[in-house]
């Protein structure tokens, strides 16, 4: 067995279930909180094309991630004021922004720069750089465990280690302070957190700034960390395949975790697959490659969830009785 295969698919494995992730924590806290949250896909694509454009106007990477976070915020409270304060359907709200998000990222990129509604390319100080922990180098030489800690651990984006510490501060809010508590119980049963003098409305709209906060971390991932700049439909439905995540795990953090690892080894998979004569089959064309993660992802779903149950709340408008 290759050791440096292993090592490389590792490493590519933590790369691109890092996007995967981000926005699985995201559509966990709104969707725990009550509201389904279909529209993940938009937040991400519209954080990323902010991020991109910002990072590449100014040269500076740092504040293009703040504007990319910012913009999917603002995009998700209004998401959150259509489906919470006018109660209207939370998966045509969700299905909306996804729309609207893909038709003016490509509108703006073509009008600013002419480019086919791609931004320009990132380098230099317009990228999120990588990181390499410390002692790796040194550590290098220790079998085992020294080739894992400095070819899979270290070398990444500062928002893989992000993503991977939000799982246990995600669980410890959830399930270890009031406010996940109180989280919860809107996304169960709100009449009875409403009964005892707490606003749902605050409680949601709480939740979706969380969710709006994690998204764009994610979307802006896709374009100034693992891109160079932001391509049309550069999220690529990812934002989809981190609510499959999602349910798959059964709206529990760790679980997610280890399913988007999941995912991305399988993305890192049909990378590694392209272009390679397998057996009796010979070259699988490259479009069939591609599509293997959605195809698994598909196939898990359907065949090892078993019975998936959402919060009680989940999807319903609550209106206050009077």
């Amino acid at each position: 067995m290759d050791i440096d295969l292993i090592l490389s698919m590792a490493n590519a494995t933590l790369r691109l279930a890092t996007p995967l992730l981000l926005a699985a924590l995201a559509g966990l806290y709104s969707e725990r909180s009550g509201i389904f949250d279909i529209g993940l896909e938009g937040k991400m694509l519209a954080s990323a094309f902010a991020a991109a454009t910002v990072a590449a106007v100014t040269g500076n990477v740092w504040l293009g991630l703040l504007v990319g976070v910012i913009v999917s915020i603002l995009t998700t409270m209004l998401q959150g004021f259509a489906s919470i304060t006018l109660k209207g359907n939370q998966m045509i709200a969700g299905v909306a922004v996804t729309m609207l998000a893909a038709g003016m990222t490509t509108f703006l990129g073509q009008t600013w720069f002419s480019q086919g509604g791609r931004t320009p390319q990132l380098r230099g100080d317009s990228r999120l750089q990588q990181i390499d922990l410390p002692f790796a180098d040194q550590l290098a030489g220790v079998p085992i465990l020294g080739p894992i800690y400095s070819e899979v651990l270290s070398g990444h984006y500062i928002l893989v280690y992000v993503a991977f510490l939000a799982v246990p501060l995600t669980a410890y809010v959830l399930y270890r302070t009031r406010f996940g508590l109180r989280l919860r119980a809107v996304g169960e049963n709100p009449k009875a957190v409403d009964t005892a003098g707490i606003s749902v409305t605050m409680q949601r709209y709480q939740a979706i700034f969380i969710t709006g906060i994690l998204a764009g971390l994610s979307g802006a991932y896709f374009s100034i960390a693992q891109g160079a700049g932001f391509g049309n439909e550069m999220t690529a439905g990812k934002g989809y395949v981190a609510l499959a995540a999602l349910i798959f795990s059964k709206w529990r953090p760790v679980p997610v975790m280890f399913t988007c690892l999941l995912f991305g080894f399988l993305d890192a998979l049909q990378i590694r697959m392209q272009n390679v004569d397998l057996p009796i089959v010979g070259q699988v064309p490259v479009q069939a490659v591609q599509a293997l993660p959605y195809i698994l992802t598909v196939v898990l779903l359907a065949g090892f969830i078993g019975k998936a149950v959402g919060p009680r709340a989940g999807g319903v408008p609550y209106v206050k009785e009077r």
